[in-house]
């Protein structure tokens, strides 16, 4: 297999150098060669040109790394999000700029919106998870925020106690029971309430909303650890637990996580206003701020619901990143958040299910498409997805292979099988809606990574630029980063170690 040999005229600087392939490109698919991998090898052959290395950007700039220390991105913690950095790069060499319309199919914390509103571009996004909406609401309005309003806020939040007669406590499920200490319960209700029905501007509200809810966190004895929470030892689960295992002459769950002292919600919230009234002030003072006449449109929905709703040859770019094939589960991930903002289990549980499939429960959303495509008048193109689907060799190689290996027992979770069938099959939609939208010469910029199960390694990059490619768009350039990802510590004891590609993949219509 020929090496990866970076060319002149792309979008970033890639290395000048001749790579060895073994290094970026999968040489064996299929752990002992125990499963076919013609056709993943064959992708593998033909995208293969026009993939290149760079060091322009890495595991920081392609997810929230960078935003930590980047004024206004950081005001939500998002861990799944790319970096401003990364976004401002793809507008500049995807020619998008001032009056263009620019598209986030998976917008999460809005750094795509946010950039584009400071470059006087207009930008549609959609996301299913409910803090995408505060968040944007509150990052966008940082032209018309007043500083005096927000200190005066300030104050008005330095003074609020909650009385001791209020016994009001947050909403909880299951997964977080247990998170806070009985005074936060009690705070958090009582400071969204005090907040809320404040005289303060929408603004001003808004950011303490937002402030409070990326305070929760931190006030709780839970940490965001990859796919899961991971509990302090303190906390009533981890202590309950405990005792529970003891009884019944179980070892103790080995628990490591100690936050230490924990701060109160005021102290937390207060932290977090100063900080934005920081960013603001400097923002408002040496930036260039947002024109009257960019519109940034969001709607907290599904992008298989909302694409196929827009007009034809309307977006101008779209730079997004979806949720990975990596069985993470933000509805766990979030759960704090989604508990404060009202969510109940069903309601939850339902979420799940809506977003882009990538956990072990989703469950296949071809009979819901089909109704709705038939619905809008719009069957013809739900047949020609799932044909494009259903007749390409790659995803059905990887899905008998699954199948092969789960009959083997190398498969601890047989529900990795329909996540996998899902994710392409959705995204399969997801690209021909983009591919229907898009202005012709539009480009189109997708960060994901490849994955491995049991074995089996899945290059997401090339299969959906195949996908892609089939729909209609041109594969223009499949971007990797020098630094790839490793497998678990699990998959590499039993089938060793295979390099995982994180790609940027470039098309255009």
């Amino acid at each position: 297999m020929q090496s990866v040999i970076a060319k002149q005229l792309t979008l970033f600087d890639t290395e000048t150098s001749e790579f060895d392939s073994t290094n970026w490109c999968v040489n064996q698919f299929s752990a002992d060669l125990l499963c076919a991998e013609n056709a993943r090898q064959n992708l593998e052959k033909k995208y293969l040109p026009i993939t290149e290395v760079t060091s322009d950007f890495n595991r920081q700039s392609v997810s929230y790394q960078l935003s930590k220390n980047n004024r206004l991105h950081r005001w939500l913690k998002y861990k799944e999000g790319f970096s401003a950095d990364l976004v401002e790069q793809l507008m500049d060499e995807m020619n998008i700029g001032r009056g263009s319309t620019v598209l986030d199919p998976f917008l999460g914390s809005g750094t795509t919106a946010l950039v584009a509103q400071m470059r006087g571009i207009n930008s549609i996004g959609f996301d299913i998870l409910p803090m995408s909406e505060i968040a944007i609401y509150a990052k966008t309005k940082v032209a018309l925020y007043n500083i005096s309003e927000l200190k005066n806020f300030v104050s008005f939040v330095s003074m609020l106690n909650r009385p001791i007669e209020y016994k009001k406590r947050v909403n909880t499920i299951n997964v977080t029971n247990g998170a806070y200490s009985e005074e936060t319960e009690c705070d958090i209700p009582y400071f969204t309430e005090m907040i809320k029905g404040s005289e303060f501007s929408q603004e001003a509200k808004g950011l303490g909303l937002l402030c409070l809810l990326n305070s929760l966190e931190r006030v709780s004895y839970t940490a965001k650890d990859g796919q899961y929470l991971r509990w302090d030892e303190r906390s009533t689960k981890v202590i309950e637990a405990t005792r529970s295992r003891l009884a019944t002459g179980r070892k103790p769950f080995k628990v490591i996580l100690n936050k230490g002292e924990l701060p109160t919600l005021k102290k937390a919230i207060l932290e977090q206003l100063n900080q934005a009234i920081e960013d603001i002030s400097y923002l408002q003072r040496s930036s260039p701020l947002p024109s009257n006449d960019t519109s940034v449109d969001f709607k907290q929905s599904s992008s298989l619901i909302e694409l196929p709703l827009l007009p034809e040859n309307s977006i101008d770019g779209v730079i997004t990143s979806p949720p990975y094939c990596n069985r993470y589960d933000y509805t766990r991930i979030y759960a704090l958040e989604l508990a404060y903002l009202g969510m109940g289990e069903n309601e939850i549980r339902k979420t799940r299910q809506n977003l882009l499939s990538c956990t072990v429960e989703s469950k296949t959303k071809l009979d819901y498409l089909q109704s709705y495509y038939n619905t809008i008048g719009s069957t013809d193109s739900y047949n020609s997805v799932l044909s494009i689907i259903k007749n390409n060799a790659a995803l059905n190689e990887i899905l008998v292979a699954l199948e092969i290996r789960n009959q083997r027992g190398d498969i601890n979770n047989k529900g990795v099988i329909p996540m996998v069938k899902g994710y392409f099959e959705e995204l399969a939609f997801i690209y021909y809606e983009l591919f229907r939208v898009c202005k012709k010469g539009a480009k189109v910029a997708f960060v994901n990574d490849n994955v491995r199960y049991a074995g089996e390694v899945i290059s997401v990059d090339f299969l959906s630029t195949e996908l892609a490619e089939q729909i209609g768009f041109t594969p223009i350039k499949v971007y990797t980063l020098k630094q790839q990802k490793g497998n678990s510590s699990q998959q590499m004891a039993k089938f060793g170690r295979v390099a995982l590609r994180k790609s940027i993949t470039i098309w255009e219509k």
